[in-house]
């Protein structure tokens, strides 16, 4: 839980997680534009250079690639978007390392797969190792592992990628930067009487129906995912900030509050998730399924009870102590996500034969969102 000194919307940033995307990197052709490149290492190096410790999360790798794999638009098949990616990222990564050298920073490169939130040792091991670089002033490039990663194992995007990572370090503020102002109460595209809102507390039902797709040709992600990042991020108790890349100054406004765009910002006293519940919530593959009736519903959400076993009406899966299971109620709408404290052939037989509660500190109730995050 935050307190109420680092819950002031004017509490001193110190850790920022960037995100560029493709279309924010790369020209009209689909190669890196190393105009645009080095006036965004130019921004983070003043990020740096004014105390800051700075993460990247950066697109591009495909987009940077396809045409010298010789596709003349950006490719749809798997294995061609991998061959595609694995030219582009040494391309990407090279540039980086120049530019940040050329000013007396070190980049290293991290690519990750969702396999690495997904298993809790992978996610230490990450989570040292990012916090380790950025300790001692090096510049992490970070995106996803495309050569390898398979459809069912992708983020999908690096805009949720981001607020992951962003969670992961426990950022001050995460900054997604695209090709758009910031959120719209429509599609500014279609609608020229949609207006751009300026400062967002609460990301409501309204306000997900209005985003789309993706707009760019060369990106993956469009205003959908970036409201999923941004409900990832504050419910990690990070404040985050969603504008175009194009702009002056962007980043150094960003971080003073400044910065034409969207702030997303939490609202006082609001519950931050603690670490165990990030993991559950945003990062874990549940490995089964407890359906409980309408009295445990109740008292889990309403009474803040624990779960009992006479309030189990299934068991559904194979797992192991420790393991993370979706929550349903009878007509199979999520309740949450929770780490069980027995093996599904132990929780059974405790089903029916005892009344034995299940300790509910490790469920994460009541927070929708949480269930789409986690596939």
């Amino acid at each position: 839980m935050l307190t109420e000194d680092l819950q002031e919307q004017d509490k001193q940033i110190r850790r920022v997680v960037i995100k560029i995307g493709s279309s924010s990197l790369t020209s009209m052709h689909g190669e890196i534009s190393r105009k645009k490149l080095e006036k965004l290492v130019e921004q983070i190096v003043e990020l740096k250079d004014a105390g800051y410790e700075v993460a990247v999360v950066s697109s591009g790798a495909v987009a940077a690639g396809y045409r010298k794999l010789g596709c003349i638009k950006r490719p749809t098949s798997l294995p061609e978007k991998q061959a595609a990616a694995s030219i582009g990222q040494g391309l990407l990564m090279e540039s980086y390392s120049e530019l940040f050298l050329s000013h007396g920073y070190v980049a290293s490169q991290i690519l990750i797969t969702r396999g690495d939130f997904a298993d809790e040792k992978r996610y230490t091991n990450m989570k040292n190792t990012l916090n380790v670089l950025l300790n001692r002033g090096i510049i992490p490039i970070i995106n996803e592992n495309d050569t390898v990663t398979i459809d069912r194992l992708k983020f999908g995007d690096n805009d949720t990628l981001s607020a992951k990572v962003a969670a992961l370090i426990h950022g001050d503020q995460l900054i997604i930067l695209s090709d758009v102002d910031g959120l719209y109460t429509d599609n500014p595209h279609r609608n020229p009487q949609a207006k751009m809102l300026e400062e967002v507390q609460t990301i409501t039902s309204k306000i997900e129906s209005s985003a789309g797709g993706a707009d760019s040709e060369v990106g993956t992600g469009g205003m959908k995912s970036k409201i999923a990042a941004m409900k990832i991020a504050l419910a990690s108790g990070i404040d985050a900030f969603l504008g175009r890349a194009g702009k002056p100054n962007i980043l150094m406004d960003a971080v003073n509050g400044t910065a034409k765009g969207t702030y997303f910002r939490q609202k006082q006293n609001a519950y931050n998730l603690c670490d165990e519940q990030q993991w559950i919530a945003f990062h874990s593959g549940p490995e089964g399924k407890i359906v409980v009736s309408t009295t445990g519903k109740e008292e889990m959400l309403e009474k803040h009870k624990d779960l009992l076993a006479e309030n189990i009406v299934l068991v559904d899966g194979r797992f192991e102590q420790g393991a993370v299971v979706r929550i349903v109620d009878e007509h199979q709408e999520e309740i949450g996500l929770g780490r069980v404290n027995f093996s599904y052939l132990e929780l059974k037989e405790k089903v029916e034969k005892e009344n034995i509660a299940i300790e509910q500190s490790t469920f994460v109730y009541s927070r929708n969102y949480i269930a789409s995050e986690v596939v």
